[in-house]
């Protein structure tokens, strides 16, 4: 099935690749880092909008954020194929989410491959449109590509981001982890002193924020930092010990730029940091 499908891609020039991805700024990570490469791309942030960009352009490979917000992932994909001509589409679905293996097994019956976010995900992602569309980078000794996320320790080296958590554990794993890719890490042990902390450290380049803490929890000490016209594109990563529905919009809702659920992903963590980070 999978040379069929590269074999028709072959045929076809340019290929085009539909991204289906709500955050807008995974989106954005994703189009520059796939934007190295011969492939005209399309971004949409709802499933309505891209079934109608799919029955309307020819695109020859999909890759869908199947996120907390979209519901059971393989019935989206599922709507995808009902379509008359979209039954052969390759899709490749990118998850922040480890699956359960039920819905592993439903999404493998209509996808073609499943990609969680992770810190070397961008280039597993590259690996899977490659195969599909059978890419091949291109080769110039007189300037050779060099326009991609950057390796970790590019992105976070001299970075300085603040810790916000009331657990001795956490902040120390944390800092553990950060400080392995040369980050300035300042750390504060609950909302107040997180607001302290950014008035000290007017140059904190993101935050890591435990929503839930004694006095002042994330919710709020987030809100009062986005008061500062400042900070309003501060990035913000809601650090959160449930992963119940309605959490992410929570979170985003008190002007969180993204979520992550405890135990904390440090892979996950480090892909969400690079996404956020690589352009300042």
């Amino acid at each position: 099935m999978y040379l069929k499908k590269i074999e028709e891609a072959l045929r076809k020039s340019p290929q085009k690749v539909l991204i289906v991805e709500e955050n807008a700024k995974h989106a954005s990570a994703l189009s520059y880092f796939l934007s190295n490469f011969d492939i005209s791309l399309a971004v949409k942030d709802n499933v309505e909008d891209s079934i109608k960009a799919l029955t309307e352009a020819e695109v020859d490979c999909v890759i869908l954020d199947v996120g907390p917000a979209r519901g059971k992932g393989y019935k989206i994909i599922e709507s995808i194929k009902s379509y008359e001509g979209l039954e052969n589409l390759p899709i490749i679905i990118f998850t922040e989410n480890n699956l359960s293996s039920s819905d592993e097994l439903k999404i493998k019956q209509y996808a073609d491959s499943i990609v969680v976010k992770t810190a070397h995900s961008y280039q597993r992602i590259l690996d899977e449109v490659g195969l599909f569309l059978h890419l091949v980078e291109e080769k110039s000794t007189e300037a050779p590509r060099n326009k991609n996320l950057g390796s970790l320790t590019e992105v976070l080296s001299g970075k300085k981001i603040l810790i916000t958590d009331d657990d001795v554990r956490n902040i120390f794993s944390l800092t553990k982890t950060l400080e392995k890719y040369k980050v300035e890490v300042i750390l504060a042990m609950d909302g107040k002193q997180a607001l302290e902390q950014i008035k000290e450290h007017p140059d904190i380049d993101a935050v890591l924020m435990d929503m839930m803490m004694p006095e002042m929890d994330g919710y709020e000490t987030i809100q009062e930092i986005r008061k500062k016209q400042a900070f309003s594109r501060l990035p913000i990563i809601a650090v959160t010990a449930k992963s119940m529905i309605g959490d992410r919009e929570k979170c985003i809702t008190a002007g969180a730029s993204d979520y992550i659920s405890k135990p904390v992903d440090v892979d996950q963590l480090l892909s969400l940091l690079r996404v956020w980070l690589y352009e300042s």
